[in-house]
């Protein structure tokens, strides 16, 4: 049975509907963040980076990161908006959240001492709330959150 490894909480500053996550050092990337951002999904990948479609424009989301040691149990559908999964290679083991707005925002999320490969489960909630607001009175904090799950490849 897979165990937790590490557990970290962040906020993304989501503008323009969008935040990503990437390596933390993204010099050797071949599309940078915010490069070729797939709006049209709710998770896309790209080498070294993952982009998140947000409900809302603009607003602060509460992101929990999980690391685990091999496939995590599943997440039940009634408590999440959307729920995707996807490959996703690190040459580092650390990556940063991104901003449309702000660019990288601190702090580093550690996934494991050096590189490999993983896969990632991103399911959100609080979607239509965040949406609500945007047309609305324009930001919140924390109505819309994410939990992003990452496993070794090969477990």
């Amino acid at each position: 049975m897979a165990q937790l490894v590490r557990h970290q909480r962040v906020d993304a500053y989501v503008g323009y509907h969008a935040f990503g996550l990437q390596e933390s050092d993204d010099a050797d990337l071949p599309v940078p963040f915010p490069d070729d951002f797939g709006f049209g999904a709710f998770l896309s990948a790209h080498p070294g980076r993952l982009d998140i479609t947000s409900g809302g424009h603009t607003h602060t989301a509460t992101v929990s990161v999980e690391v685990w040691d091999g496939h995590p149990p599943p997440q039940d559908p009634a408590g999440w908006d959307e729920q995707a999964e996807s490959d996703f290679e690190s040459t580092s083991g650390q990556l940063a959240v991104w901003s449309m707005h702000t660019g990288r925002m601190d702090p580093v999320i550690p996934l494991a001492q050096s590189g490999g490969a993983w896969r990632v489960r991103v399911c959100s909630a609080g979607r239509a709330e965040a949406a609500a607001l945007s047309k609305g009175e324009g930001t919140g904090v924390g109505v819309e959150r994410y939990l992003l799950q990452f496993w070794p490849a090969d477990a």
